[in-house]
């Protein structure tokens, strides 16, 4: 049947102006990642930071990683496919979606998939969220008696269903809550405890330093701190003034979060932190090549080309063969479909395309369409243009409904 070549074809006419610009696009981006690192790094820190990247071995408890990129705990996001495929593209480990410390709510389906970590490499972090020091007691135990090898705290996310009962990062503003919820947890379990957090609740209420003291004297063994406040949620910048100063405030291992999205960006975020490790979250939601791609530039200063299309397409099915896997067929092709969007939405036609693929129900479907987007993406010469016209969106629904 048509294909989505129709699409391309359509509308290069109407842009053979951009064609030049847009061919390479992502060479033109990579190199200008690469220039804005040499223009904004100190030259006598390029070599001393590659160095310790390269020997620095991180640990928490007992457990050495790998390396020093963490994938983040993201609710409706890190869940065991996902988890299981960012350790094999390089991350050194990966945080589990956060699970409730509320006993009623275990035994549920959601947090039964939770806590299922068949097949994945040790060590195993989950994370728990709660406002009640024994519950959150109790939820540690619980997790570590189904796999989890290390216990993560959430005080940093600043979801409203979350902060709207004073768990994660509303208990920044309670400093004699955290520190009740800390010594509790730590002293629940025999398993290394970590805690995540932000900045403070907002600007003018940055205690991100204190809280990063109590951790230590509390027992936690490693802190990530997201470089924005509560206030902040995900708007503006992340600013990583505040994640030096707890780096030179206390001796656990300090681990920089917020906005890197890239090899440079994150040379440049451990260099000005001194920070001991990096958790990457949005940043690799459709792009879990980054954590190979952050540690090759790390240890050489080289950076690596991105993934071509075949690479994206047979990644990509292979995430959606285990999400179908994981939550059966019907709640999988559902699941898949936010990453399915986020896979694609850097290439031509994605916008479309999501629009189309969002509608299918059938396993078999998902996958075949995926891989005819990706192979037209790689036989179209000009296939980093961005398409633009409607009829020719049009034309690929229509098309791509013929079997």
């Amino acid at each position: 049947g048509k294909t989505i070549s129709k699409l391309f074809k359509h509308s290069a006419g109407q842009h053979n102006r951009t064609t030049f610009y847009t061919k390479n696009i992502r060479f033109y981006l990579r190199l200008f990642a690469f220039i804005r690192g040499l223009l904004f790094l100190p030259p006598t820190s390029h070599h001393h930071n590659n160095k310790i990247c390269e020997n620095h071995i991180m640990q928490i408890g007992p457990y050495k990683l790998e390396n020093n990129l963490i994938l983040a705990p993201m609710a409706g996001v890190t869940d065991r496919p996902f988890r299981i495929l960012c350790r094999q593209l390089g991350a050194g480990m990966a945080v589990s979606e956060m699970v409730t410390s509320q006993r009623h709510l275990w035994h549920t389906e959601k947090t039964r998939r939770k806590l299922d970590h068949t097949g994945e490499s040790l060590p195993r972090s989950v994370q728990i969220a709660g406002t009640e020091p024994e519950q959150m007691a109790e939820a540690a135990q619980y997790n570590i008696a189904n796999g989890a090898q290390i216990i993560d705290i959430n005080m940093g996310c600043p979801a409203k269903k979350v902060c709207n009962v004073a768990a994660g990062s509303a208990l920044l503003r309670d400093e004699k809550k955290v520190t009740q919820i800390l010594q509790a947890v730590v002293g629940a379990v025999d398993a290394p405890v970590t805690l995540k957090i932000r900045t403070g609740w907002d600007t003018r209420n940055r205690n991100a330093v204190r809280i990063a003291h109590i951790a230590q004297d509390a027992g936690i063994q490693a802190l990530s701190v997201h470089g924005r406040t509560k206030a902040c949620k995900y708007n503006g910048d992340a600013e990583y003034d505040t994640i030096a100063a707890i780096k030179s405030a206390v001796s656990i291992p300090v681990i920089a979060n917020g906005d890197i999205t890239d090899p440079v960006k994150a040379r440049q975020v451990l260099t000005h932190t001194q920070a001991d490790g990096l958790m990457i979250g949005r940043g690799a939601q459709g792009n879990p090549w980054i954590f190979r791609e952050i540690r090759h530039y790390l240890q050489t200063g080289e950076l690596l080309p991105p993934p071509s299309y075949q690479d994206i397409s047979q990644t990509l099915q292979t995430h959606l063969q285990a999400l179908h896997q994981f939550y059966g067929e019907q709640k999988g092709v559902r699941i898949a479909r936010k990453h399915i969007g986020w896979y694609c939405n850097r290439h031509a036609g994605a916008r479309i395309f999501r629009q189309q693929i969002n509608q299918v129900e059938s396993a078999q479907q998902q996958l075949r369409l995926v891989q005819q987007y990706f192979d037209d993406l790689k036989d179209y010469p000009n296939n980093n243009m961005m398409i633009e016209s409607p009829d020719a969106m049009v034309t690929l629904i229509e098309g791509s409904r013929v079997a």
